[in-house]
């Protein structure tokens, strides 16, 4: 299925609310990503991707015919941290394996070794999220490690996953 990513716009917020609204997205996130997912939440969360733009973070509406359908952002570290940056996505559920996070994956890491001073991204899905982990693995990325109950989410505890790309590997 065809797909781009693009900067977030405001008229972007009523698209994703209907996706973000979903336990079975919701499930696999950090508790930032709030559940129920209302359109303030979406406006909100858009307006600081479209204020931290150019400021050391990416992140770009993934756009399935014309309307968004989940998010993908690269946002870089600090301190000794400063040359990797974490990768986070989601996709809208009507969505799921039609390769189109495993393709997004690959271009926002092209476009964040272009443009951001980093040797690495990194993801780190939990360890159940057998979709998130074939997506990093399908783009390219190494499994580094899990990380035992390292993860508390919805009253389970659960272990989470390492995954990293290097500059030298983003062409892959």
């Amino acid at each position: 299925m065809d797909f781009i990513l693009r900067p977030w716009r405001t008229e972007d917020a009523a698209d994703i609310v209907p996706h973000a609204n979903d336990p079975a997205v919701s499930g696999n996130l950090r508790d930032v990503f709030p559940y129920p997912y209302t359109l303030a939440d979406a406006e909100d969360y858009i307006s600081a991707c479209v204020a931290s733009e150019g400021k050391g973070q990416l992140c770009r509406a993934i756009v399935v015919d014309g309307r968004a359908a989940g998010s993908i952002g690269v946002f870089l570290g600090s301190d000794v941290y400063r040359r990797s940056a974490e990768l986070g996505y989601w996709l809208g559920r009507a969505y799921w394996r039609q390769v189109i996070m495993s393709a997004a994956v690959k271009a926002l890491c092209r476009e964040a070794f272009q443009s951001l001073d980093i040797v690495r991204v990194y993801a780190e899905p939990f360890a159940g999220n057998v979709g998130s982990r074939y997506v990093l693995e399908k783009a390219g990325f190494t499994l580094e490690g899990v990380l035992r109950k390292s993860v508390y989410k919805n009253g389970v505890l659960m272990d989470s996953c390492i995954y990293a790309k290097l500059r030298e590997e983003a062409a892959t």
